[in-house]
């Protein structure tokens, strides 16, 4: 008997053994780990349309990079939002097809539970300059529309510029796994990689924004970021009636203006077998376009605006819609703004891509230099409306304006941002990556569901629930064999005591 008690010593420390192997090599999972979707919708409302993005990501990974992905999307009819100012209902009307798209593209038993974001932009912006009252109203009429669906409503509001511009930055890194990424070993852990800036073209803006060393002499454009347990300084400045489509309103009324107002406009930048009849209310009612208005005009009248194809008269004529004198810091981009240097890669998107995209599909350039860029450029200005129709036929209402486009894209990225033949090639001209459409609104809907930790992300780990039931049951045996060996333990000293006693 005592023999066997002395066994179960090394049996106890056998068992021990046992479970810490099983500690060691057992597969664990998260802890936070939940079946099914999570869906989160973000409507961006820029100036020319409005699109409806649903992301969609794991339940038990929400708070990783790269699990956030672009499920659907849909772009809404008709113009922007602003564009229905003084239209009751009709701000809110065009969006019901897209809502209407999320409610079939996600599941019945998750709508409640899937947060929907409105962010309008720089069309509101302008709209909120010349009539705070109509911003409020198409506000108020977004945010009735929406609330009617059966989403988690978390609000609609205007985007500053520089907000805009961070949450782009904020895409653009978050898809590149340039904050956090998961390895092979089954762990998240940071790459060590610089990040990217964003460049970004909308509508009725632009914005620059990057990560950088150098003094930012403005604070204005100042922005830090803590992201992951690290800290980022970034400078982001976004350039209102800067974005395409006001600047080629004012690039037209420049035009006219410097021509006198005639009834029939000669447009350098158009090419010269077409021409086309414009209202001057679409032009010279922008708040972009104020300094260019007449003192008087008629709103209703008409001008026919005829194409010259003459890529240096459309050169002078875009650089002089940009100020380029009386900087008040050490060094600016352009309107007296300050700009540090551009640093590292960047990544530009939105209207940056299509122009790019066009120019390489009609020349057969790759444009990946500033040379190539302005060689490209000159070839399509050189082209008539006939040749390049023949080269891109489904985008026949559009090609008028793609040679005042290309010739801004070269003004803003050479002259005004500073890019050169060092940094050019290190743009890399983008619309999705990962399957997920480049811009802010992913950044936007990160940062508000809080899907973006502040600290460093660390994930804790536990045991499968079958590795538990294993763990117990030998536990238990432990226990068994413990309580066998004092009992024995026990009962052998009575025994002896007995025995004492006798003698």
């Amino acid at each position: 008997m005592a023999q066997r008690a002395a066994h179960l010593v090394p049996v106890a420390v056998l068992v021990f053994g046992l479970v810490g192997i099983l500690l060691l090599t057992i597969p664990t999972k998260d802890v936070q780990e939940e079946p099914g979707l999570r869906y989160g919708i973000v409507l961006d409302a820029g100036s020319s349309h409005t699109s409806l993005y649903i992301y969609k990501w794991p339940g038990n990974k929400q708070n990783g990079t790269a699990v956030v992905t672009q499920h659907s999307k849909c772009h809404a009819e008709g113009g922007g939002i602003a564009s229905y100012a003084g239209q009751l209902g009709a701000a809110g009307k065009s969006l019901e097809a897209c809502l209407d798209h999320a409610v079939k593209n996600i599941p019945k038993d998750r709508h409640q539970l899937t947060p929907v974001y409105l962010g309008a932009t720089a069309g509101m912006r302008l709209l909120h300059l010349s009539s705070p009252e109509l911003s409020a109203q198409i506000l108020k009429e977004v945010s009735h529309k929406i609330q009617s669906y059966p989403f988690d409503y978390r609000g609609a509001a205007i985007l500053s510029g520089k907000e805009e511009g961070a949450y782009g930055w904020v895409t653009v890194n978050y898809l590149s796994e340039n904050f956090i990424k998961y390895g092979f070993e089954g762990h998240w852990f940071s790459p060590s990689r610089p990040t990217v800036g964003a460049l970004d073209l909308g509508g009725a803006s632009t914005q620059i924004t990057f990560a950088t060393q150098e003094k930012i002499e403005d604070t204005d454009d100042l922005m830090k970021l803590r992201l992951y347990g690290h800290e980022y300084t970034l400078y982001t400045h976004s350039f209102l009636c800067y974005g395409k489509d006001q600047f080629l309103k004012r690039l037209l009324a420049h035009i006219m203006k410097s021509q006198g107002y005639p009834q029939s406009v000669a447009h350098p930048c158009y090419p010269a077998d077409h021409s086309r009849v414009v209202k001057l209310s679409s032009i010279l009612e922008s708040p972009c376009t104020a300094k260019y208005k007449p003192s008087s005009y008629d709103p209703h009248a008409s001008v026919t605006v005829h194409g010259t194809g003459h890529y240096k008269h459309c050169l002078g004529n875009v650089s002089g819609v940009f100020s380029f004198e009386g900087c008040p810091f050490s060094q600016c981009s352009f309107d007296r703004v300050f700009q540090p240097n551009v640093t590292g890669g960047f990544m530009a998107f939105s209207a940056f891509f299509y122009v790019h995209s066009f120019l390489q599909q009609v020349t057969g350039i790759t444009a990946s230099s500033p040379l190539e860029l302005e060689v490209a450029t000159k070839r399509v200005c050189n082209m008539s409306f006939s040749q390049m129709t023949l080269l891109a036929p489904e985008q026949k209402s559009r090609l008028h304006y793609y040679c005042a486009a290309s010739v801004f894209l070269n003004a803003l990225m050479l002259r005004g941002y500073g890019f050169n033949d060092t940094s050019f090639p290190h743009i890399s001209f983008q619309k999705k990556v990962a399957d997920t459409t480049v811009g802010w609104a992913l950044g936007y809907m990160l940062s508000l569901s809080n899907l973006l930790p502040t600290e460093r992300l660390e994930l804790r780990k536990a045991l499968t629930p079958g590795v538990w039931g294993s763990l117990i049951f030998l536990f238990v045996l432990l226990l068994a064999a413990v309580l066998v060996f004092f009992l024995f333990r026990a009962f052998n000293g009575q025994k002896k005591g007995g025995r004492e006693s006798t003698i």
